[in-house]
């Protein structure tokens, strides 16, 4: 794809006003460790979310849902909207927790709700694990999605779109550097308008090339009638996978419905809330912008912005259904899309649009991992009573390091891929003690350690010695359900064979934090001077009326998008029912009670 002058122009512009936002916003974020990590802790619900939305829309993200979509038609979404359940969870039952817990990191956490070595090794251990090897593969896979962009887009070799991408990250890193969290939410607003803007305009220019949405629904229909009379089950366009396939049997969509979302701990869905999405929440105004906050970005993330990708994929799979490189790479059918299809007018935008999906996802990326190596390691363990000038300025230095460390694990990733597998390994059946160590004053630090190195253990030795692959679906939901299973009996056994957290720890906990008084009783008994909070059943309405609107939502913008208008208002009236029934909840419990 030729560019020309004016694309040049439209890109070098985009990039000018990033670094301007970044100059902008030098000041206000360099004050203090509190302002470069967590904005001062003084953002409005609406930035705080629409940055989580641009976080999470990374330059690989349409490649991968097309990729979905070519694979196993519409449905096979459900890997990932399968996660409403604990995002929904992280909105009401979380959110308010972490604002109060007052917190900069989440791994901080372990040492306001533990005591001693095991919560000071924990605290350390999982800042390490999380700010390096974790943070930097993920880098390395999203600096990978641009690479292949860029080679598939500009025709350069694949050593010249590493330079160019390395140059984005700089130019990326130089923000954070300058700006911190402040930087990465207002570039994070601007890019998400940019980045969507983009892809609806791709996905109405590829309905259009393929004759209008009418004709591209019945190439559809006639490939599923293909596929039907091949024994293929289930049809493209059906929102709801066959229980049946050989890609999503109905033991495999239990495990994904009913188990995985809670059960299993990963970057950026983490059960109760955690990384980005907790950072996200600490710099909140409050606890009511906190819950706002993960609200939208739940209904952005799952309802809105899905279809667009979608869309584009549908039109690949009747473009390129016979062509064996789509076959081989599905993924790519997105970028292909693009060249063929997209007006010459819009090129210079379309690559700033998806050098706006790899920098929001970057910046968060750096900022994140940086806070995790300067407060919970160095400030923590090593240089304790330097003033809040030096922790920025050692921020500002981790921020370059990590992005050179990035660049070098990109070099490399084709060697260490198959480390996603070990590193996800250890979280997989640990969910659950993140989720009760907030409402079950029992937990103790050794209930995490021991669940960590317990669904680490089960894991690896049920895929290297046993032979379960997690590529099989079948196979996946026994490795899930199995880990799960001893990883809760372990850490169960450990906390009732282990002491509690002393007294004054918990009580201190439970003052601060204020969680449900349900599961704490002997605490919050001694706690007379905080009114116990009794939320669960409110908290428990909300959070199903809150999965019953999304997903009504995102099937309602589905089919209207898809033509079936009378199906898609049915699906928005349930879900704007829902989200009334969830307004007049909060207001009839009160919204201040979320502004402490």
């Amino acid at each position: 794809m030729q560019l020309t002058y004016v694309d040049i122009a439209v890109i070098a512009l985009y990039f000018i006003l990033n670094l301007a936002v970044g100059l902008y916003l030098r000041k206000r974020a360099t004050q203090s460790v509190d302002d470069f990590f967590v904005s001062g802790r003084n953002v409005s619900w609406w930035l705080a979310g629409t940055s989580m939305v641009a976080t999470t829309f990374a330059a690989d993200t349409p490649l991968v849902v097309t990729g979905l979509v070519a694979r196993n038609g519409i449905a096979g979404n459900w890997i990932w909207w399968s996660m409403v359940f604990s995002g929904m969870l992280t909105v009401f039952f979380y959110a308010k927790l972490w604002r109060r817990a007052n917190v900069l990191t989440d791994v901080e956490f372990a040492e306001i709700r533990y005591a001693g070595k095991a919560a000071s090794f924990l605290r350390g251990f999982r800042a390490l694990y999380l700010g390096l090897p974790i943070n930097l593969i993920i880098m390395g896979w999203v600096n990978l999605a641009i690479v292949k962009i860029l080679v598939l887009v500009l025709g350069v070799t694949k050593i010249e779109a590493l330079g160019i991408a390395l140059l984005i990250m700089l130019l990326t890193a130089s923000i954070s550097t300058l700006s911190g969290l402040w930087g990465v939410l207002w570039t994070d607003l601007f890019q998400f308008v940019l980045k969507m803007g983009m892809v609806i305009l791709l996905a109405v220019f590829a309905v259009q090339a393929s004759g209008g949405m009418d004709s591209l629904l019945t190439q559809l229909h006639a490939l599923d009638k293909a596929r039907a009379a091949n024994g293929a089950g289930g049809s493209i366009l059906s929102f709801v996978p066959d229980l049946n396939s050989a890609w999503m049997p109905m033991i495999t969509f239990f495990v994904f419905i009913a188990v995985n979302w809670w059960a299993s701990w990963y970057p950026g869905a983490e059960p109760g809330g955690g990384g980005y999405v907790a950072q996200r929440i600490f710099c909140a105004k409050d606890e009511k912008n906190s819950l706002l906050a993960t609200l939208w970005f739940n209904i952005a993330h799952y309802a809105l912005r899905p279809w667009p990708w979608i869309i584009v994929g549908l039109v690949a799979v009747v473009r390129y259904q016979a062509d064996p490189a789509f076959a081989a790479d599905p993924e790519s059918g997105y970028i292909r899309i693009l060249i063929s299809d997209l007006p010459p007018a819009f090129r210079g935008l379309m690559l700033a649009a998806f050098a706006a999906a790899y920098m929001s996802t970057i910046g968060t990326q750096l900022n994140w991992g940086a806070s995790y190596i300067v407060n919970d390691v160095y400030r923590r363990f090593m240089v304790r009573t330097r003033k809040e000038k030096h922790y920025v300025n050692a921020s500002q230095v981790i921020t370059i390091v990590l992005m050179l460390l990035s660049a070098v694990v990109t070099y490399y990733m084709e060697s260490i891929a198959g480390a996603w597998k070990i590193l996800m390994a250890l979280g997989a059946g640990t969910g659950l003690v993140y989720i009760l160590r907030w409402f079950w004053w029992r937990i103790n630090a050794w209930s995490e350690i021991s669940a960590m190195a317990a669904a680490f253990v089960t894991s690896i030795a049920l895929q290297y010695f046993f032979q379960w692959k997690e590529e099989d679906p079948r196979e996946f939901a026994y490795l899930l359900l199995v880990t799960v299973a001893i990883t809760t009996a372990v850490w169960l056994s450990v906390t009732f064979l282990t002491a509690p957290e002393p007294k004054e720890t918990l009580l201190a906990f439970y003052r601060r934090v204020r969680p449900n008084a349900k599961m704490w009783g002997p605490i919050a008994a001694e706690a007379t001077d905080v009114a116990p909070t009794k939320d669960g059943i409110f908290n428990l309405i909300n959070w199903l009326g809150g999965v019953v609107m999304i997903y009504a939502a995102l099937f309602g913008f589905g089919k209207i998008v898809l033509g079936e208008m009378v199906h898609g208002l049915l699906f928005l009236l349930v879900a704007a029912i829902f989200a009334a029934i969830i307004y007049r909840n909060m207001n009839k419990r009160g919204w201040e009670a979320y502004s402490g």
